[in-house]
């Protein structure tokens, strides 16, 4: 098997066509392997196959090169999957209503799979998930046929670690972490991962590559918690917090500089703290660090809306009926994921209080909404006729001196005015 993977001797299936699953089926077509993407979208499947991607990372003629060197198909029926020597796993892994951890699209995805599943199969788990359940979990499902883990199939864990518009780190040049259910499976998921990505880091177990991304994302919102708490507490003191953080970050040692913001969002960071809780829950345990942070990230929007109100009090307006310019509704800069952007609940405070709210950002010109479709305005109107512009997400190509010199108020929660001149005082800063 080692040797048919060195060889590029095997095809290579991947379910889950989105952010994660898209970039790793183009980088194994890169690498010169057979690979065949599914995806239960045909929608999005369709469009794949005329080489237009929904992922902004992943160009088209990217995928267009890959599919006329019959290196790339895509296709809704799993049943292809029976012929490939490798499947990766890279299907959504939310929080339901009640912040628990939903697994239901793996579980789909693994119960299409049991029956394809070949002699020899390696089969890896990319999603997010909470440390146990690739051998507690996965490998039941897969053995539910009959079949047994190292001697009709080998299965791993390999944490994906796509940062959407990220243009440094990218699929090959990012360390890829590795565990698998057994040393002969990890062997062979290594030796896959070594043909594509320039670093693979084995660990011990699936448990510990689970447990890997877990603290990876929690390190991040706890101390994204951190720096938000800050950005209130200096708000209350009447200090600059970027000015504490730009002095802070001059110490050599000892110090990571994190930036305040609206809230998290995106598919990791506000996600992945939480399936370690509830892990930890089933265990009676109370993991009060990432609770903590997930509750002060999780007011920032309505701290934002309390910023924005106190800027039109300052000129003695009323938030009802003002009209309110958001700039940038994606979750982060220069993309156009909208999931779990702290956008969405800000824009729906503002309405509850009675303010017209209409966004601008250049990528993406259309939001559905509680209250209709809404498309994205006109940069020029909506400076003409907004009372305030309020700047959720700093895309890259907005000009915001501009926006500074035309709109009669400026709230920015990014710091992306921080060197243009305000001799009005009429911006507010998170």
């Amino acid at each position: 098997m080692i040797e048919k993977i060195k060889n590029r001797g095997i095809r290579v299936g991947v379910i889950g066509l989105g952010y994660v699953g898209l970039p790793v089926a183009l980088g194994f077509a890169c690498a010169g392997f057979s690979v065949l993407g599914v995806d239960t979208d045909a929608e999005k499947v369709d469009l794949l196959k005329q080489a237009k991607s929904p992922v902004p990372d992943v160009p088209g003629s990217a995928l267009r090169q890959q599919i006329d060197a019959n290196r790339l198909e895509f296709d809704t029926n799993f049943d292809g999957l029976a012929g490939c020597g490798a499947v990766i796993i890279c299907v959504p892994t939310p929080l339901n209503k009640t912040k628990d951890p939903d697994v239901s699209f793996v579980v789909d995805a693994l119960e299409r799979l049991k029956t394809q599943v070949s002699p020899g199969q390696l089969i890896i788990l990319e999603s997010t998930t909470y440390p146990g359940f690739t051998a507690e979990v996965m490998r039941p499902i897969l053995e539910s046929t009959g079949l047994k883990c190292d001697r009709d199939f080998f299965l791993a864990f390999s944490p994906e670690r796509i940062d959407p518009g990220n243009r440094t780190y990218r699929l090959q040049n990012t360390p890829k972490v590795v565990g698998g259910c057994s040393p002969r499976s990890l062997e062979l998921a290594t030796a896959l991962y070594e043909q594509v990505v320039n670093k693979v880091v084995p660990v011990s177990s699936t448990d510990t590559a689970e447990m890997v991304k877990l603290f990876e994302n929690t390190f991040r919102a706890v101390n994204i918690g951190l720096v938000n708490e800050l950005a209130q507490v200096c708000h209350k003191l009447g200090v600059d917090v970027h000015d504490v953080i730009d002095a802070a970050a001059t110490k050599p040692f000892g110090f990571m500089a994190f930036r305040p913001g609206p809230g998290l969002g995106g598919h990791c960071i506000p996600v992945d703290p939480l399936y370690l809780s509830w892990k930890l829950r089933s265990l009676k345990f109370e993991a009060r660090f990432i609770e903590l942070a997930d509750a002060i990230n999780s007011f920032m929007p309505h701290f934002v809306v309390d910023l924005v109100v106190d800027a039109l009090n300052d000129r003695q307006f009323s938030v009802k009926g003002r009209n309110i310019l958001i700039l940038g509704i994606a979750y982060k800069r220069d993309i156009n994921d909208l999931r779990e952007s702290p956008a969405m609940r800000i824009m729906e405070e503002l309405q509850a209080k009675g303010a017209r709210v209409m966004f601008h950002d250049p990528y993406i010109p259309v939001l559905d909404t509680a209250q209709g479709r809404i498309r994205s305005t006109d940069l020029d109107e909506a400076l003409k006729t907004c009372d305030l512009a309020l700047i959720v997400t700093d895309h890259s190509n907005i000009d915001y001196a501009r926006v500074v010199q035309e709109a009669p108020l400026v709230v920015d929660t990014r710091n992306a005015t921080k060197n243009i001149p305000d001799p009005n005082k009429k911006v507010y800063r998170l």
